[in-house]
């Protein structure tokens, strides 16, 4: 029967032991690091003490390693317990110097991004040191202001002067028209007596009627 491909495929069980590969490495550094301690010295110290000691002094039935022969039993452990341990502290060298380059190749990164952020700042602090020398400062804001109200005072002024100057025509020309207005009525009034009214008799004009009358009725006598 054929495989469907859409079906994962069962895990397929390995007799193989599992085994982590950092197991070893941390396992290799600890001992390393117990080899390295003043604890271990001690505890090799006493337990050599202790060989030596039962196999010189204590029962020769009971002695394991003899004098005679060198304690070679003992000077085989060492050479075993050297020729692992050299091997073990390599390999926890080895990884201290994984680590040790990971941390150097991290402080590195920082390092870069630090004098990228610092460069960023400067450039920052440069273009701000130029934005406030553009900036109007406390002073020239002042300076401006006190010219700008000089300006308007003069211009209020010379706008009053002007009004003053407008103001003034204005009186010289109402007081010309006045003038102008009471000459005219002076003239008027000195023309009206010497202009005689039609209906009005002339001078002795009643009395010469009179004696018109009075000489045609005489005539008439």
């Amino acid at each position: 029967m054929a495989e469907r491909l859409d079906t994962p495929l069962e895990a397929r069980r390995r007799w193989r032991p599992r085994v982590d590969p950092e197991f070893f490495g941390r396992t290799s550094e600890s001992i390393a690091r117990f080899m390295g301690t003043p604890r271990f010295l001690v505890y090799l110290s006493a337990f050599v003490a202790v060989w030596l000691a039962w196999n010189t002094w204590g029962p020769v039935p009971l002695q394991f390693d003899s004098a005679a022969l060198g304690f070679t039993a003992l000077t085989l452990m060492l050479s075993l317990q050297a020729s692992y341990a050299a091997p073990l502290i390599l390999l926890a060298q080895n990884r201290q110097d994984d680590r040790d380059r990971v941390a150097a190749e991290q402080d590195r990164q920082r390092a870069e991004r630090n004098l990228a952020d610092t460069e960023y700042l400067a450039r920052e602090m440069a273009a701000l040191r130029l934005a406030m020398n553009e900036v109007a400062t406390r002073d020239f804001v002042r300076s401006e202001l006190r010219g700008l109200l000089e300006d308007i005072v003069e211009e209020r002024e010379l706008r009053i002067r002007e009004l003053e100057q407008e103001l003034s025509d204005m009186e010289r020309t109402v007081e010309r028209a006045g003038a102008r207005s009471k000459g005219k009525g002076g003239k008027g009034k000195g023309l009206r007596p010497s202009a005689a009214p039609p209906d009005a008799p002339g001078p002795g004009g009643p009395g010469e009627g009179g004696a018109g009358e009075g000489g045609a009725g005489e005539g008439g006598d």
